[in-house]
């Protein structure tokens, strides 16, 4: 955890949490997010607050905030850890994304005419240096995608599904890289977006998690 660090908080945020307990959260789920801290990794709390230079108040309260976004797994006996990510799991996030995330992105074009910012996510992530930086912008895009749907509680669980599906992507991609193809349906799906086409935005954003799901979690696979 050697770059684990505070930093002003960026995008969502929790607002009944303290500022201070609001940084913890965002510098635990960032090196979660980016692979600094390994799915099965114990999160001892001293350790944490040691390194952020806080106390381990605000670290126990990021845990359990993490926990409930499925980030975290936390034990009575053992304390927190990164979530490991198994086939199970995986495929219910995905279907979860399923049901959701398409109609989200119809409602969010419908509703809106501004695509720079996801323009820039996919650039970012075209740009990206490795797994990582690209599976964060992805995350950029996805909620760009979604954001503008009209409905705080539909938001606020795609965005935890989107914290999760990070980890997904990241062990999909090392068994099976499939990045370029997926940016490919990012861009059509942005390229529907901008014509205000809402209708062939949630259906190019169903099939692309479909596709997703079909190449990683193969029905006749165990």
């Amino acid at each position: 955890m050697s770059d684990l660090a505070l930093s002003s908080p960026t995008g969502p945020q929790p607002g009944a949490l303290p500022s201070r307990t609001e940084a913890v959260l965002e510098a635990v789920k960032h090196a979660i997010l980016t692979g600094e801290l390994k799915p099965g990794q114990p999160l001892v709390e001293i350790e944490l607050a040691a390194k952020l230079g806080v106390s381990k108040t605000p670290v126990r309260e990021a845990l359990k905030t993490l926990a409930g976004t499925g980030l975290v797994i936390m034990s009575p006996y053992k304390g927190g850890a990164v979530r490991e990510m198994d086939r199970s799991h995986a495929r219910c996030i995905y279907d979860m994304r399923l049901l959701l995330e398409p109609v989200a992105a119809g409602r969010t074009v419908a509703a809106r005419g501004d695509w720079s910012a996801a323009r820039r996510a996919l650039e970012a992530a075209d740009k990206a240096a490795d797994a990582a930086e690209r599976s964060l912008a992805n995350r950029v895009f996805h909620r760009e995608m979604y954001l503008g749907c009209g409905n705080a509680l539909l938001v606020r669980t795609l965005d935890d599904l989107r914290d999760q599906t990070a980890l997904v992507s990241a062990a999909a991609w090392a068994q099976r890289p499939s990045w370029e193809r997926e940016a490919a349906e990012h861009r059509a799906i942005l390229a529907a977006a901008e014509h205000g086409d809402s209708d062939e935005a949630r259906n190019l954003m169903r099939s692309h998690i479909s596709s997703f799901v079909a190449r990683n979690f193969p029905e006749n696979e165990a």
